[in-house]
C-alpha cells in the first residue's frame, strides 16, 4: 500500500533527513536528557537511553504507518497532505528559531522506575507530535516500496543519533558544543522553513490554485 502515485515524491532523501533530524533528532534531546538524568549514574543513564531509543523507534514506525493508513483509507488527496505538512513544518521551523528567546521551564524529576523514566523521556522529548506528523507526510507521499524503505532507514539513522546524543549528553553539554548545536539548530530551522514554503507552493500547484 503506497501513499503517493508514481512520479509524486515529497522531497529528496537529503531533505527527508533534514526534516526528520529537526523534528525527531538529537538537537532537542541533549539538554533535557542531561538535565533529567544529572543525578543518575552512567549505567542507569545508558539503560534509560537504550530503552528510550527502542520505544521511540517502535512508536515512530507504528505512528507513521498508522497515520498513512488513515490518510489512504479516508482518501485524503496527496496535495492536501503536502499542504498541511508544509504548514506544520513552517510553524515548527519558526519555533526552533524563536524558542531560544522563550523562558525555560524546569521539567519534573524522572520516576525511579527505569521503564517509566524512559517513557517520560520518549514522549514527548524524543518522539514529538510534529515529528510523527513529519513522518506521516513523508510516508504518505512515498511513491514506491524502495522510497518507503529508504525513509525508514533514514528514520533509524536519526534515532541512532538520538541514542548517541543521550548516552554522551553530559560530554556534549560541556564547552562550546552547546553553542555549536544552537547554531546548527538555527541553520536547520531556516532550511526547514524554506522547505515548508516549497511544499506549500507545490501543493497549491497540484491543486491548480497557482500555476507552476
Amino acid at each position: 500500500m503506497q501513499g503517493a502515485p508514481d512520479g509524486i515524491s515529497l522531497v529528496s532523501y537529503g531533505q527527508i533527513f533534514t526534516l526528520l533530524f529537526v523534528t525527531l533528532g538529537p538537537l532537542k534531546i541533549v539538554g533535557p536528557f542531561a538535565y533529567l538524568t544529572h543525578e543518575a549514574d552512567e549505567p542507569r543513564t545508558r539503560r534509560i537511553a537504550v530503552r528510550s531509543f527502542l520505544i521511540a523507534v517502535v512508536a515512530a514506525v507504528v505512528g507513521g504507518f498508522a497515520g498513512r493508513a488513515l490518510i489512504i483509507s479516508w482518501s485524503i488527496p496527496v496535495s492536501a497532505v503536502l499542504l498541511s505538512g508544509g504548514i506544520i513544518f513552517a510553524l515548527v521551523g519558526l519555533n526552533v528559531l524563536l524558542e531560544q528567546y522563550q523562558p525555560a521551564h524546569a521539567p519534573p524529576p524522572l520516576p525511579a522506575d527505569q521503564m517509566a523514566a524512559a517513557m517520560r523521556i520518549t514522549f514527548p522529548i524524543v518522539v514529538t507530535p510534529y515529528g510523527i506528523a513529519a513522518l506521516i507526510v513523508v510516508l504518505a507521499n512515498s511513491p514506491n516500496a524502495e522510497r518507503t524503505a529508504a525513509t525508514l532507514l533514514i528514520l533509524l539513522a536519526v534515532m541512532v543519533l538520538n541514542l548517541l546524543a543521550m548516552v554522551y549528553s553530559r560530554r556534549i553539554m560541556g564547552g562550546f558544543t552547546v553553542m555549536i548545536l544552537q547554531i546548527l539548530g538555527a541553520v536547520l530551522g531556516v532550511l526547514q522553513i524554506a522547505l515548508a514554503v516549497e511544499m506549500i507552493l507545490r501543493a497549491l500547484q497540484q491543486m491548480n490554485i497557482i500555476k507552476g
